[in-house]
């Protein structure tokens, strides 16, 4: 399966999936998503925000959020992202880890599949909206 194409695919599946439960209410867009990043061999959580289309490297990995929704409200609270993530090793290419929607309510749903890193979508939000608390 191409890449274009499990994109497209995981995007009418997320699209379907807010039409189904949203009702009259959709999904705001917003311009950050707030992600979560695990090293597994210091056992440092870290918490990163990222903006739409500007890739941000968490060690080996480097990040790109193409799109961030969150439900509005009154709505049950669900955030969605459509995430890139890399390796970058030196001195040979990037090799594509994850492509795919992330939801902060699924953390485990579509992991990222690396022996040194774990990375999960916590929210999205806009520049002057607070960050979650934990």
């Amino acid at each position: 399966m191409t890449v274009w194409f499990a994109r497209l695919v995981s995007g009418v599946a997320f699209t379907a999936a807010l039409a189904a439960g949203a009702g009259t209410a959709s999904a705001d867009p917003k311009s950050i998503a707030v992600l979560q990043g695990l090293d597994k061999v210091t056992a440092r959580v870290s918490t990163f925000e990222v903006q739409i289309d500007q890739p941000i490297d968490f060690g080996a990995l480097r990040i790109r959020v193409r799109h961030c929704d969150r439900t509005p409200p009154e709505e049950r609270p669900e955030a969605a992202a459509f995430i890139e993530i890399d390796e970058l090793r030196p001195g040979q290419e990037q090799n594509v880890l994850f492509t795919g929607w992330m939801f902060a309510s699924s953390p485990g749903l579509n992991a990222v599949e690396h022996a040194v890193y774990d990375v999960w979508l916590l929210d999205c939000k806009d520049p002057q909206t607070p960050a979650p608390q934990e």
